[in-house]
Protein backbone atom coordinates (compact mmCIF):
# COMPACT_ATOMS: atom_id res chain seq x y z
CA UNK A 1 0.00 0.00 0.00
CA UNK A 2 1.53 3.30 -1.00
CA UNK A 3 0.12 6.89 -0.70
CA UNK A 4 1.95 9.87 -2.31
CA UNK A 5 0.88 13.61 -1.21
CA UNK A 6 1.75 16.11 -4.04
CA UNK A 7 1.07 20.03 -4.79
CA UNK A 8 2.43 21.46 -1.74
CA UNK A 9 4.24 24.74 -2.27
CA UNK A 10 5.09 28.40 -0.90
CA UNK A 11 2.24 31.01 -1.48
CA UNK A 12 1.32 34.18 0.04
CA UNK A 13 -1.95 34.57 2.08
CA UNK A 14 -5.26 34.42 0.13
CA UNK A 15 -4.15 31.84 -2.35
CA UNK A 16 -5.17 28.73 -3.72
CA UNK A 17 -3.32 25.40 -3.62
CA UNK A 18 -5.03 21.62 -4.60
CA UNK A 19 -2.73 18.83 -2.65
CA UNK A 20 -3.15 15.35 -4.41
CA UNK A 21 -3.52 11.83 -2.79
CA UNK A 22 -2.76 8.66 -4.96
CA UNK A 23 -3.50 5.48 -3.36
CA UNK A 24 -2.66 2.09 -4.56
CA UNK A 25 -2.82 -1.18 -3.25
CA UNK A 26 -5.95 -0.11 -1.68
CA UNK A 27 -9.54 1.35 -3.23
CA UNK A 28 -11.15 3.77 -2.16
CA UNK A 29 -14.08 1.84 -2.80
CA UNK A 30 -13.08 -0.10 0.43
CA UNK A 31 -10.89 2.75 2.45
CA UNK A 32 -11.37 6.38 3.65
CA UNK A 33 -9.11 9.22 3.43
CA UNK A 34 -8.00 11.51 5.79
CA UNK A 35 -5.66 14.71 5.54
CA UNK A 36 -3.91 15.59 8.55
CA UNK A 37 -1.43 18.41 9.08
CA UNK A 38 1.48 19.14 11.79
CA UNK A 39 2.62 22.50 12.16
CA UNK A 40 6.22 23.31 13.81
CA UNK A 41 5.45 22.51 17.32
CA UNK A 42 1.71 21.89 17.25
CA UNK A 43 0.52 18.34 17.27
CA UNK A 44 -0.96 16.41 14.16
CA UNK A 45 -4.43 18.02 13.50
CA UNK A 46 -7.07 16.37 11.77
CA UNK A 47 -8.04 18.44 8.82
CA UNK A 48 -10.31 16.51 6.69
CA UNK A 49 -11.89 13.30 6.01
CA UNK A 50 -13.78 11.34 3.14
CA UNK A 51 -14.96 8.24 2.67
CA UNK A 52 -15.85 7.48 -1.07
CA UNK A 53 -17.88 4.36 -0.42
CA UNK A 54 -20.98 6.08 1.58
CA UNK A 55 -20.43 10.68 0.61
CA UNK A 56 -19.30 11.56 4.09
CA UNK A 57 -16.78 14.54 4.57
CA UNK A 58 -15.36 16.03 7.65
CA UNK A 59 -13.86 19.32 8.38
CA UNK A 60 -12.06 20.70 11.55
CA UNK A 61 -13.89 23.91 12.15
CA UNK A 62 -10.44 26.32 11.19
CA UNK A 63 -10.90 25.19 7.80
CA UNK A 64 -14.53 24.57 7.08
CA UNK A 65 -15.41 26.88 4.35
CA UNK A 66 -11.57 27.47 2.86
CA UNK A 67 -11.41 23.38 2.04
CA UNK A 68 -12.99 20.75 -0.09
CA UNK A 69 -12.08 17.23 -0.11
CA UNK A 70 -12.71 15.07 -3.36
CA UNK A 71 -11.87 12.55 -4.77
CA UNK A 72 -11.79 10.76 -8.83
CA UNK A 73 -12.11 7.49 -8.02
CA UNK A 74 -11.33 6.13 -11.11
CA UNK A 75 -7.40 7.83 -10.29
CA UNK A 76 -7.78 6.52 -6.92
CA UNK A 77 -6.80 9.41 -5.81
CA UNK A 78 -8.20 12.06 -3.32
CA UNK A 79 -7.98 16.22 -3.30
CA UNK A 80 -7.50 18.82 -0.73
CA UNK A 81 -8.65 22.08 -2.17
CA UNK A 82 -7.41 24.47 0.05
CA UNK A 83 -8.30 28.54 -0.88
CA UNK A 84 -7.97 31.58 1.16
CA UNK A 85 -4.49 30.10 2.76
CA UNK A 86 -3.51 31.97 5.73
CA UNK A 87 -0.64 31.56 7.74
CA UNK A 88 -1.56 29.57 9.85
CA UNK A 89 -2.32 26.88 7.83
CA UNK A 90 1.50 26.27 7.62
CA UNK A 91 2.31 22.94 7.92
CA UNK A 92 3.42 19.09 6.76
CA UNK A 93 0.16 17.59 5.08
CA UNK A 94 -0.45 14.21 4.87
CA UNK A 95 -3.11 11.64 3.81
CA UNK A 96 -3.89 8.87 5.30
CA UNK A 97 -6.68 5.60 4.85
CA UNK A 98 -8.12 3.26 6.97
CA UNK A 99 -11.49 1.44 7.05
CA UNK A 100 -14.26 3.65 7.27
CA UNK A 101 -16.36 2.23 10.26
CA UNK A 102 -15.10 4.28 12.82
CA UNK A 103 -17.28 6.89 14.61
CA UNK A 104 -14.83 9.54 14.83
CA UNK A 105 -12.03 10.75 11.92
CA UNK A 106 -10.10 12.48 13.12
CA UNK A 107 -7.80 10.15 15.26
CA UNK A 108 -4.85 9.81 13.65
CA UNK A 109 -4.07 6.22 15.71
CA UNK A 110 -7.11 4.69 13.97
CA UNK A 111 -5.00 5.28 10.56
CA UNK A 112 -3.47 1.95 8.99
CA UNK A 113 -1.49 3.46 6.00
CA UNK A 114 0.24 7.20 5.55
CA UNK A 115 1.49 8.89 3.04
CA UNK A 116 5.53 11.07 3.40
CA UNK A 117 3.68 14.28 3.66
CA UNK A 118 3.91 17.62 1.67
CA UNK A 119 4.62 21.20 2.82
CA UNK A 120 2.48 23.98 2.43
CA UNK A 121 4.06 27.37 3.52
CA UNK A 122 1.91 29.98 3.79
CA UNK A 123 3.69 33.36 3.83
CA UNK A 124 1.63 36.52 5.10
Amino acid sequence: VQLVESGGGLVQAGASLRLACVVSGITLDDYAIGWFRRAPGKEREGVSYYSPSDGKKRYADSVKGRFTVSSDNAKNTVYLQMNNLNPEDTAVYSCAARRPYHPTWDRHVEYDFWGQGTQVTVSS
